[in-house]
């Protein structure tokens, strides 16, 4: 038996993988009888599912027809004259990348990810948003992307998108979250390290987020919305105004539109 776990072993991360999203695309096209078309350059992971909810609500999305893969629909929509693809429900670290993957395959050239958290380390009361540059690597879809380290970090492009301090008009901190893949595994000991390394708070996807667009080169931004306190306490998960929405529209607005910017110059 070997002293390596499965996880770290055998992984030869600078080979091609056999299984592609292209490839994976092109079959459910075909069984599904659709044309080939791209999504919007900027897209949106949604994990909780609230942004995509409010937007449907209020008649502001579009169903995606050609969107080809076999666990998720897509959506379109406009905000502040930018449109903008969105997937929803897409939870945990595996299933973020799968549909990074297919979103990148299918012409996405920005993937913004808001993802709800717990907070580790006070900065103010919640809801607030966090931009992540680095994300703590407890799970396990990174390591598939990137040799074992401590860390997936914001690559350099994606981070000189806040070089000019783009104005969010809410409170958004950053720092470092802690990527987990099991959220009911969040014991005292871990929290107190957490802490410990000045993480602010805890997500389920940007490591393995962060580990593909390093590996893969594609452009990736992670933003945690900080909304509750692990149900510690009475009244928590409260994002506020529409489900938090309309504050998470404005920072993927905002980013979205300094990062164009920066690249259709």
């Amino acid at each position: 038996m070997s002293d390596t776990p499965p996880i770290l072993a055998r992984k030869h991360h600078k080979q091609t993988s056999v299984f592609t999203a292209e490839n994976m695309l092109r079959e459910a096209r075909r069984q599904k009888s659709l044309s080939v078309e791209i999504v919007p350059p900027v897209c949106i992971l949604d994990p909780d599912g609230d942004i995509l909810s409010n937007l449907l609500a209020e008649g502001r999305a579009t169903l995606a027809n050609h969107w080809a893969c076999y666990h998720t629909r897509a959506y379109t929509f406009e905000q502040d004259g930018i449109e903008f693809g969105i997937v929803a429900h897409a939870v945990g670290a595996s299933f973020a990348v799968l549909v990074a993957e297919e979103l990148f395959a299918a012409g996405c050239r920005l993937l913004i990810s808001v993802t709800s958290s717990g907070q580790i380390t006070a900065v103010q009361t919640p809801p607030y948003f966090i931009l992540i540059d680095r994300a703590l690597r407890d799970e396990g879809t990174s390591y598939h992307y990137l040799p074992a380290s401590d860390y997936s970090e914001i690559s350099g492009e994606c981070a000189a998108t806040f070089d000019d301090s783009p104005d969010f008009g809410l409170p958004v901190h950053r720092g470092a979250t802690w990527t987990t893949d099991a959220p009911f595994r969040e014991t005292p000991q871990a929290i107190d390290y957490a802490r410990s390394e000045g993480i602010l708070a805890v997500e389920m996807e940007a490591a393995a987020l962060y580990a593909f667009s390093q590996a893969r080169g594609k452009p990736v931004i992670c933003f945690a919305h900080v909304t509750n306190q692990m149900a510690s306490i009475e009244g928590d998960f409260e994002k506020g105004d529409a489900g938090g929405s309309r504050d998470a529209l404005r920072v993927i607005a905002v980013t979205a539109r300094a990062w164009l910017k920066k690249h259709e110059a």
